[in-house]
This record gives structure tokens, C-alpha cells and sequence, in this order.
């Protein structure tokens, strides 16, 4: 994984070993979804998940340490395989933009994520680009398991 800082922005990106529409398909499913968003030990609750522009993503993460944490999005740009954009609405502000990129059976996703404030930024900085990385782990071992790769 690589993660780059910019102007109150955190830049993430992995290669994945499957297909651009498969790695797509985990992003917008969202019994796949819930079994992967998150830092490692964390679970989810979906209450809403209507992945269109517009729509509406609300969830609650489970810390393994019994901690709730709502979260609430709105999606504004879903390009079949090819992006997603959403602004996180809850605690700190941010516009997320995932990218999916062909790599000829291969995928490379950038996540993006641009907090709407520097304080929010420096706040969040410290945890989120480890917890971007697990993110991406558990993408990963989600796509070996629903591929037989275990």
C-alpha cells in the first residue's frame, strides 16, 4: 500500500490480484461491503445503503473494544467500475473518491479521502492511514474467500 499526504487529503492505494469488476462489485454490494469496511477487528450494521448519487449510506461500526460509531454518507458520483464519491457527513467531514483502475486482471484502487477542514485533518491523520491499510487487508482476504483462495 502506499499512502500520500496532501492538503488536508490522505491518498491510499493497493493493487489487488482480481479483476476491476470484482474489487468494483465488493465496493457496491453491500452484504460483501459489511464484511470488510472497517479497521481490523471492527463489525457493521448497514441501516441504509442506496449506492446511486444521492443516496444514502448509513451504518454503525462496532469497535472490538464495544464502542458504536455511526456513520453517515451521501453518495455523489457512482461510475459502474470505474469510481465512487461520497461525502462522510458524521464526526469529521470528508469527500471520499475510490478509483478503479484496469490493470488487465488486476486492479489498482486509489481512496482518496479530503477533510473539508485542516483540524479535522490533523485529527484524523494519525489513525487513518493505518486504518486505511487494514481496510485494504480486509478487501483483500475478502476477495481470497469469495474467490476460493484461502
Amino acid at each position: 500500500m502506499t499512502a500520500i499526504l496532501g492538503e488536508n487529503e490522505i491518498i491510499s492505494s493497493r493493487e489487488f490480484d482480481f479483476p476491476r469488476e470484482q474489487v468494483y462489485e465488493a465496493w457496491t454490494n453491500p452484504d460483501l461491503l459489511a464484511r470488510w469496511w472497517g479497521p481490523k477487528g471492527f463489525t457493521n450494521t448497514f441501516h441504509e445503503f442506496d449506492c446511486k448519487p444521492g443516496g444514502t449510506w448509513r451504518f454503525v461500526m462496532h469497535g472490538p473494544d464495544g464502542v458504536d460509531y455511526p456513520n453517515h454518507s451521501v453518495f455523489e458520483e457512482v461510475v459502474p467500475v470505474e469510481r465512487i464519491v461520497l461525502r462522510h457527513l458524521s464526526d469529521h467531514e470528508f469527500l471520499v473518491r475510490a478509483t478503479f483502475e484496469d490493470l488487465g486482471g488486476r486492479t489498482k484502487l486509489t481512496f482518496r479521502q479530503k477533510f473539508m477542514n485542516e483540524a479535522d485533518f490533523e485529527q484524523a491523520k494519525p489513525y487513518c492511514i493505518e486504518g486505511n491499510e487494514q481496510n485494504f487487508d480486509r478487501l483483500n482476504a475478502l476477495l481470497n474467500e469469495v474467490n476460493g483462495k484461502m
